[in-house]
Order: structure tokens, then sequence, then C-alpha cells
């Protein structure tokens, strides 16, 4: 039975109906909460739909959803099916595009709707208003997906070929199972000691097999399809970008785990036609304040100065209720330049005017102009009993909520193991702006069991401090390099960029494992391997040096490959030019 509540927020008095039990098109009911300002005139529609309960804040975690009301706005606010208060079975994402096209269908019909639709949220929220609005439902007029991912598998719960572990096992344990899920006393009970003994889990994960076996079937599922898969497809926003047409705003984070899904979101629905815009902040997935555990970015970079809920309703006005106004002739990209600590705008994604610099690795050093001649070599020992931890990054783990292993963290304990190669370029003479997608090409032996390449991007200040940027993983499987098997991962060419800074020596302490001679399996021969690290808008001061890190792990992140002892070999100069490829923003 649904009711109604009236309130008053800044004196503006607001209608609530709970408890509204909406159909769709095969039957299920799924319930929501409706806010709207006490008037008798139509007024536009908001809808959130989320798997994390109705009942919190009505905006969620970034908006005031009270504020959108009182701007005008009805907010409706629903859980997702078989997700606390709705019916039917949860999978997650397989019946979003469905249902919230449908649910915004029966709201734009409503008497108290002015027949205009908005959807909106974070995370999950923003992948399923971004899948509901490529089904084109009647009366959606814009949407706002906030930190959103572009699929499901690649970006979500898979990068570079390697799954997710750290953040898709805790995602699941504490978001999906422990509230929302319909578990009796004794399930919840198992579910709470597994978040409690997550780290275990993460050493072990097939300690956890039976209970997602039997509360969450999907993520065997997870496990068994790599990105690219065809079962996929159901869940992935970039295979409908022809069909999104309603104007967005995308809004991510530098640290965000789903980056570059919300960046491939914005340039893919661009090309399509669509008037997206963009904004990147210094934030992680729940990290928005601008301040980390060791970095702060200044007033600015909060998302509440930024005045995010303010961003949606200029979004939503201009789109609902001035459709087919005058054009904004504002630049569409806001991005908030780290190390300047600045917000600038640009006209587009990637920044056009932007130039390769290509720094190649040259012994321990990374230097600018043509590749080393001279060959060089170094071995990297793989333990999976003790394999590179995660330090910062962007992650989403279970320390999240306080930020304390995710975002620009300080590399110089990592750098310190074995395990861990690094390459560092001289100090700067200049400010060095760098904003784009970044990548490194490295040749590599692998083990016959195969490897994982990490890599990471490395801001060092002349303190010392080592602050990581971003990074990446490539996966290659057991036998990759040997006779009759796939061709090598190509990258980037190798001319060198404009300008830039030759490298010195790495002041670190890192070093490879020589190993024995008969450890590692040598016969293989080398493969190209390119590893996305990601995006980042970042200026290097002068004083400072860009360093490139190379391991064969990055856990919990990422689940260890392959689980047995193994040797690989980085090849740098030579006939194998190794570099990292930026791309430079000349002037900036």
């Amino acid at each position: 039975m649904n009711f109604l509540v009236l309130m008053e927020y800044e004196r503006v008095r607001i209608v609530v109906d709970h408890d509204l039990k909406i159909p769709v098109r095969d039957g299920v009911l799924l319930t929501a909460d409706l806010y709207r300002p006490d008037t008798a005139d139509p007024v536009p529609v908001l809808v959130r739909r989320t798997p994390y309960g109705r009942s919190g804040a009505p905006g969620g975690a970034s908006v005031d959803g009270l504020r959108l009301v009182r701007s005008g706005y009805a907010l409706l606010v629903q859980d997702v099916r078989g997700r606390f208060g709705s019916g039917g079975g949860f999978e997650p994402y397989w019946h979003e595009g469905a249902d919230g096209a449908d649910t915004v269908a029966w709201a734009v019909a409503q008497p108290w709707c002015d027949g205009s639709a908005g959807l909106f949220g974070r995370s999950y929220e923003a992948m399923a208003a971004l899948l509901a609005a490529a089904e084109r439902p009647p009366g959606l007029r814009a949407i706002v997906p906030h930190v959103a991912g572009s699929g499901f598998d690649e970006g979500w719960t898979h990068q570079g070929g390697a799954f997710q572990q750290g953040f898709v096992l805790y995602w699941v344990l504490y978001d999906l199972l422990l509230e929302g899920a319909g578990l009796t006393g004794a399930e919840r009970a198992e579910v709470a000691d597994a978040v409690d003994r997550i780290e275990e889990l993460y050493r072990d994960p097939g300690a956890a097999t039976d209970l997602l076996d039997r509360l969450a079937p999907y993520y065997r599922r997870w496990r068994e399809h790599p990105s690219g898969d065809p079962y996929w497809r159901r869940a992935a926003p970039r295979a409908a970008y022809p069909a999104i047409e309603v104007p967005a705003l995308h809004l991510t984070g530098w640290y965000d785990i789903f980056l570059v899904g919300a960046l491939e979101n914005y340039r893919g629905m661009r090309e399509c036609g669509n008037a997206s815009r963009l904004v990147v902040g210094p934030w992680s997935h729940c990290i928005t304040g601008g301040i980390f555990p060791q970095r702060r970015y200044g007033l600015a970079a909060d998302e509440d100065e930024l005045d995010v809920t303010g961003l949606h309703l200029d979004h939503f006005d201009r789109h609902l209720r001035r459709p087919g106004g005058a054009p904004d002739r504002h630049d569409p990209v806001r991005l908030f330049l780290t190390g300047a600590d600045v917000w600038r705008t640009f006209p587009d994604w990637p920044v056009p005017g932007t130039e390769d610099l290509v720094l190649h690795l040259d012994g321990r050093r990374l230097t600018a102009g043509p590749a080393p001649a001279d060959p060089g070599a170094d071995r990297i020992r793989h333990d999976p009993a003790d394999p590179v931890p995660t330090t910062g990054g962007a992650t989403a783990l279970p320390g999240q909520f306080t930020g304390g292993d995710c975002g620009p963290l300080d590399q110089r304990a990592v750098e310190r193991r074995p395990d861990v190669l690094c390459f560092t370029g001289e100090p700067l003479t200049a400010p060095l702006a760098v904003v784009g997608d970044t990548t490194v090409t490295v040749y590599v032996t692998p083990d016959a069991a195969g490897a994982d390449v990490t890599a990471k991007l490395v801001d060092v200040h002349p303190g010392g401090r080592a602050e990581l940027l971003c990074d990446g993983v490539r996966r290659l499987e057991p036998g990759a390099g040997r006779a009759g098997t796939a061709p090598a991962h190509t990258g980037a060419d190798g001319v060198a960029g404009a300008g830039g800074d030759s490298g010195a020596g790495s002041d670190s302490g890192a070093g490879s494992d020589s190993g024995a001679a008969g450890e590692a399996a040598e016969a293989g021969e080398p493969v190209e391997v390119t590893v996305a690290l990601g995006a980042i808008g970042h200026v290097f001061r002068a004083g400072h040096r860009i360093r490139l890190e190379v391991a064969a792990s990055n856990a919990p992140r990422f689940d260890v490959h392959p689980p047995v002892l193994a040797h690989h070999t980085v090849h740098h100069g030579g006939d194998h030019p190794s570099r990292l490829l930026l791309p430079r923003l000349p002037g900036a």
C-alpha cells in the first residue's frame, strides 16, 4: 500500500508518495517513491533507478534530490528488479534497459508529469540510465550518467584481460548481498563473515565459491566469460551509441574505476551526433571532495564547490524546460588538471592539438629522441604467494569509504620491491602538460605459464614522493610468444614526439630478480605488449620527473596470474624499442 507524506523544504511544500507499484512489460511490479512539488501544474520528471535501496538520500550520493524537486521537478526513485521492494529476480544489468524504458514511459503518462523526463544516477544507476536511453522511451529528453561504465565486461568486471577481483568480489558481497537481496538471517550472517574476511578471500578466492554459487550465481558467469564475448552485449552501452539520441552530461573522475568507460561513452556518443558534455574531476569512485590521505587538490576540486547538483539542473533545464532553445556555445569538456590544480575547458575529448611525446626505456632511464641502439633486458620474478600489492590508483576496494587505498598514493614502498622495474626521466626544466590517453608498449618474453604485464605512470616530486597518476594491465595467456600462438599485441609507433626532456638514471632502489638459469622458460620470442595506462589531465611541474613502473602483478586489484612461480624478461633498446607514449599539450 502506498501512502502520501507532505513535507516542507526551504519553504517549498513537497508531496512524497511512497511505495508506488510500477508495472513493466513482463508483469513484474517495481517499487518506487515519488517526490514532487505541491502544485496542480504538471512538471517534468527525473528518474533515478538504483539497486542500493530507494530509502536513502533521494538524489543519491552526489545530488541534492530535494533541491531538484524545489527547482520544479518531480523525482522518481525506484528499486531495480529483484532489489529491496521490487519484484522479480535480480541479475546485474540484464533487465535495466527494458525496465528503465518502461518506467520512463509510465512516468511521463501520469497526470502530474508534463510529458518530459530525464534519467540520472551514479555508477550502476548511471549505466542503467544509458541502457534505458538506448531503448528510446517516449518523453525522455536528457540523461546525466555519473561515473558510468561503457560495458559490463571490459572496464567493469575485467580490464586488459584480467579480472578486477578486488572491486568485483567486494561489490558483490557488500553492496549486492549484504542488504536488499532478501537473504535469510543465516545467509546474511555468512555474507557478513565473508565481508569481514575479505583480505583472506583475496588471497584464496576459491574459499568463497560455494557461497557465491548459492547466493550470487552470476559471479561465476562473469568469471567464465572473457571480455568481448557475446554474453556481455546485453549490458553494453557501447554497443548502442547510435540509439542514444538524447543529450548526455557525463561526469567522472581521474581516479574513478570506470573512467575509461565514461570517456568512451562521451566520445562514442559524440561521434554518433549526440550533444554530449564531459566533466572530469580529481575524484575516485567514492572520494569526491578532492582530498585524499596524501594529496589535497584544493577547494575548487570539491564536488560540492563545483555544484554537481547545479550541473544536473543546468542540463535538465536546457533540454526539458527549453528544448530547441539557443545552442550552448560553451566548450563541452571541462577538466581538472592535476599538478596545476586548476579547471580548464576544451573543445572536445580527446583534446585537439596534443602531440605524441615518446619516451624510450633505456637501461633504467626514460629518454626522448630515437630509440636506444644498445639492447637491454631485465628479469622479473612473479611469486603468486607474494604479488605486488595494490597501492592507490583507480580502485574501489574495502577502504574506499576513507580513500585509504585509492587515488594518488606514494609508490616508494612498492618501488623498493625487487619485482618492480622503474624507469625514470631527468628532472624537467619546464612544466609539461599531458592530457589524454597514455600507453606503454614493452617487449616481453613471458613465462610459458603466462604473464600479466602491469604498468604505472608516476610523477616523482623533487623531495622523492612518487605520486601515482594512472595504471593498467595486459594479460598474456599460457604459451604467448611460442610458435603457433597468437600474434603480439601492437601499440603506438616508436616515432619520437616533439620536445620533452631526456631521461637520466632512476634513484629508485627497485630492481629485477636475475633468477637461476633454469627457473624460467626462455624458449619463446619477445611479445610486443601494449598496456593502456589510462587517461590523465596532469601537469608535471618543473623539477619533477616522469617515472614508469613495470611489474607482473597488482593485487588484489587484479586476480593473480599465473598461479605458479614464473619469470619474465622485459626487453628494451635495439630491436625492441619499448616506450611510453604521452599526449603532450603544447602551451598549457
